[in-house]
């Protein structure tokens, strides 16, 4: 049965479930409105749209998910809203899965399933999801969560068939099954869906190059911003909150939280606080990434003088970082291990650290897998992770097709090595004591070697003394 004639059919109406958390304070509805609220209403016109750029895409995806389970049926939810606070909820995100075999991404609604049935030759896919309420339904009105008139137009099933070219059907048809596979149940299924994105196809790469984009963008707005940063007392929430903006006017928002971590704080790998000052004289670290609408996220980390120029200590520090980060750039080839990238990040820092007088051992003897790892102390976090519709992309990939899996042309993961000398650690010097210092650029595979997706960023020390200059200028 196509689309079209499903829409044909007389539906039940389906209410929305009682909003029990909010019953104390609601106005009842008068008769005079219930007898009005229904009538008065244009009719809805409603010119399909051609399908999106990313259908194309997704639809082999769907293909290779098909192909790797004959004869079992498929269930991939999208997720639904989840609670912030009584009647408040979180901004929705679809599961990631989801979103890449669907292509519907940003504008994804809650609790919509995307289920492969089994055929002779493959699978039907259908995409179930809420439809729009009749406005003679209650849901129209009174519903916050899901209803028109609270959170305005929805999709109707013509609709989203049409732009993601994918059959669609109402929600309340879809049931489970005895023996289907459902994601983040079945580990055969959530494996593969996730490994599924470890090579991207055009469409993504393209959209990885746009998230770098915008927040290369992000990042001119944050070193504008640093004069302001200083002046406020939680300054590092200016940061913050400068990109936030560009995030969400060119983007659908961040990534990831945003780590601006001024001072002593650019030692805490995962500082999202952003409540401390920026000081002059200080490096601020600021590790940000705009999420398309797509929902293909930029992953970038820039260490910079707020004062616009390093001092002697922090650019050695800086630099130290800096090669280590080329050193893993040349280390990327296609068919080396994905691991290779990281050891030779880590040659680099065990050699400089050792080379400072702060290790108790040689670099040679540091870098002894089994009884070594002391240079580890300053460096703690990997060089590298995939990156794409997740920050963290591919996680639930086998280890032998990830940490341990070999480079292929379309994969794309960041470059990010680090050195956090902590504020109070007796280890090092108290000139070293309380600077912190990451490098991360995000990098595409290709058959000639790796490109810096984000090399329009300066990332030499001198470079970025000229980009405040030249931004602030």
């Amino acid at each position: 049965m196509s689309t079209a004639e499903r829409d044909t059919i007389a539906e039940p109406v389906v209410e929305a479930p009682a909003e029990s958390t909010t019953t104390n304070r609601k106005q009842p509805f008068p008769q005079g409105f219930l007898d009005t609220i229904s009538t008065g209403w244009a009719e809805r016109e409603e010119t399909l749209p051609a399908p999106r750029t990313q259908a194309p895409f997704a639809a082999e995806r769907r293909a290779a998910v098909s192909a790797a389970f004959p004869g079992k049926r498929l269930v991939i939810p999208a997720g639904s809203l989840k609670q912030r606070s009584n009647d408040t909820d979180y901004v929705f995100r679809a599961h990631s899965a989801f979103a890449h075999l669907t292509g519907w991404a940003s504008d994804s609604e809650p609790d919509s399933v995307l289920v492969f049935d089994p055929t002779a030759d493959g699978h039907d896919v259908t995409l179930y999801f809420r439809e729009r309420a009749d406005r003679t339904t209650t849901e129209f009105y009174a519903d916050a969560t899901v209803g028109e008139f609270w959170i305005g137009p929805r999709p109707s099933l013509a609709g989203v068939a049409a732009d993601l070219a994918v059959a669609t059907d109402h929600l309340h048809r879809f049931a489970p099954v005895d023996g289907e596979l459902v994601l983040d149940e079945d580990d055969d299924l959530t494996r593969f869906v996730s490994e599924l994105r470890l090579v991207k196809d055009d469409f993504e790469i393209a959209e990885m190059r746009r998230a770098v984009d915008i927040t290369a963008q992000g990042f001119d707005d944050v070193i504008r911003s640093l004069p302001d940063a200083v002046a406020h007392a939680r300054g590092e929430r200016v940061v913050e909150g400068v990109f936030h903006r560009r995030a969400r006017e060119d983007g659908n928002g961040e990534g990831y939280d945003t780590i601006a971590a001024s001072g002593p704080h650019a030692c805490y790998l995962h500082w999202t606080r952003n409540d401390g000052t920026v000081v002059p004289g200080d490096l601020i670290l600021v590790d940000a990434g705009v999420e398309a609408d797509s929902y293909y996220t930029a992953d970038i980390t820039r260490t910079l003088p707020v004062s616009g120029t390093f001092t002697e200590v922090q650019r050695r520090v800086y630099e130290t970082v800096r090669e280590a980060a080329d050193a893993a750039f040349a280390a990327a080839r296609v068919g080396v291990r994905f691991r290779e990238v990281h050891e030779a990040a880590m040659r680099v820092i065990a050699a400089r650290v050792a080379e400072w007088g702060l290790l108790p051992v040689t670099a040679e003897e540091a870098l002894d897998a089994d009884a070594g790892g002391q240079h580890r102390r300053y460096m703690v976090h990997g060089t590298s992770h995939h990156l794409g519709i997740d920050v963290h992309d591919c996680a639930q990939a086998r280890r032998e097709m990830y940490y341990d899996g070999i480079l292929a042309p379309g994969m794309v993961f960041t470059i990010e090595p680090g050195l956090y000398f902590q504020i109070d650690d007796l280890t090092v010097p108290a000139e070293y004591r309380g600077i912190g210092v990451r490098i991360e650029d995000d990098i595409l595979m290709t058959e000639d070697g790796p490109v810096n997706l984000s090399a329009g960023i300066p990332r030499t020390a001198d470079e970025v003394e000229a980009w405040i200059a030249r931004v602030q200028g």
